[in-house]
């Protein structure tokens, strides 16, 4: 850290395209099914904090679909989903376990 002439220091941080971007930076994602072990809102937060973006429903360009630990069957966004993929679209599909520990990331 250096001092400029106010008197505030200065943080140089590393070259930005060396920074490690989070797997849901970007991406679209919806959330299907109930969440064990957050609310739908602080799972949201979580996925907008690593810069994803919420979805309500799945659509093209969706790229995954969290599949809540309390679902009943197959809900109507996994099924879009699963017909999406079958089409050739790059649709992921994450378990909630696997969704809490990407965000932990």
């Amino acid at each position: 850290m250096d001092k400029n002439n106010n008197n505030t220091e200065i943080i140089y941080l590393s070259d930005p395209s060396e920074c490690f971007m989070h797997p849901f930076y970007n991406k679209q994602i919806v959330f299907t099914g109930a969440l064990s072990t957050l609310i739908r809102a602080e799972a949201a937060k979580k996925v907008r904090a690593c810069g994803g973006i919420v979805q309500g429903a799945v659509t093209k360009e969706t790229d995954f679909v969290i599949l809540g630990k309390n679902h009943r069957g197959f809900s109507t966004k996994q099924l879009k989903a699963e017909q999406l993929i079958r089409l050739g679209l790059d649709i992921q599909m994450i378990v909630e376990d696997d969704f809490i520990w990407l965000i932990s990331m």
